[in-house]
């Protein structure tokens, strides 16, 4: 077996690997707080830049490395535009058709047309391309973020269905305690994740078990998972509250408190205590 490999290449070709695990990190949308919308520009300006510093560069090592970085930018500002934004089956094929295109006329360009692009005009072409993207992300820090509301109802009637039979305690009910509004005051498309949300129970014996789970209508799996630039999404607030098989109707106050911990809270009135968890 032939184990003489080149040095310079396998750390090219770490690099490479190395760059593809951090592009990917960087669209989970869990570092830096960016909008979708400038996500998808510095990923494109990532491949322009890439590919003007490849044609730059003499035809070697370090330019093959460009390309390869310009490549695997392209496919990864593909793959996060057709998954964030509602393109379709026919939008997708069209993205995937106009790549492919885009590739053949670029590789036509660069090995039988032999385009050239001097260091000086790549230079300018990247600080150009570094000078849109810090005026991008300036523009979406200042923009602000997504903001989430809930408005509750005064107070909830929680009345147990006349034919349900069940071989557990209690009788589970659902009924609706409010609204929640996520609103996005900027321009710039950016992800949706309503917070977390349950509700506790103080104040009466009538519900069975002190935490409540209050779930979103739409559920997650079926509402968006972004929200437009000045657009507006609300979803209802359902609780599931388990009533005693004794208890054919009883009626809860509504309130929110965020400060309340594994729903150590009690009240004078039977309530409903809504606790929502918008993390840092």
């Amino acid at each position: 077996m032939n184990f003489d490999l080149d040095g310079g290449k396998l750390l090219y070709a770490l690099g490479v690997v190395f760059a593809l695990v951090a592009l990917l990190y960087f669209v989970q949308d869990v570092v830096f707080g960016l909008s979708i919308t400038v996500r998808t520009v510095l990923l494109f300006a990532l491949f322009v830049g890439f590919f003007v510093g490849g044609v730059a560069i003499d035809r070697g090592g370090l330019g093959v490395v460009s390309f390869a970085l310009a490549s695997i930018s392209y496919a990864v500002f593909v793959w996060y535009t057709v998954s964030r934004y509602e393109f379709g089956e026919t939008g997708i094929f069209l993205a995937l058709a106009v790549s492919a295109a885009l590739f053949v006329g670029l590789g036509y360009a660069v090995r039988e047309r032999e385009v050239a692009i001097s260091l000086r005009t790549a230079g300018i072409v990247v600080i150009a391309l570094c000078c849109l993207s810090l005026v991008l992300v300036g523009a979406d820090v200042l923009g602000g973020g997504v903001t989430y509301e809930t408005s509750l109802e005064e107070s909830v009637t929680v009345t147990a269905p006349e034919d349900v039979s069940t071989d557990r305690d209690g009788t589970p009910v659902e009924v609706s305690v409010g609204t929640a509004t996520a609103t996005n005051g900027f321009v710039f498309t950016r992800p949706l994740e309503h917070p977390a949300i349950y509700g506790c129970v103080a104040g009466t014996d009538d519900v069975l078990g002190d935490e409540v789970p209050i779930r979103y209508e739409p559920s997650s799996y079926r509402h968006p998972d972004a929200i437009g630039g000045n657009a507006e999404h609300s979803a209802e607030l359902t609780a599931r509250v388990l009533l005693d098989d004794d208890v054919d109707e009883t009626t809860l106050s509504l309130e929110r408190d965020d400060t309340v911990d594994d729903c150590d809270v009690t009240r004078s009135e039977p309530t409903l205590v809504v606790v929502v968890d918008e993390g840092e």
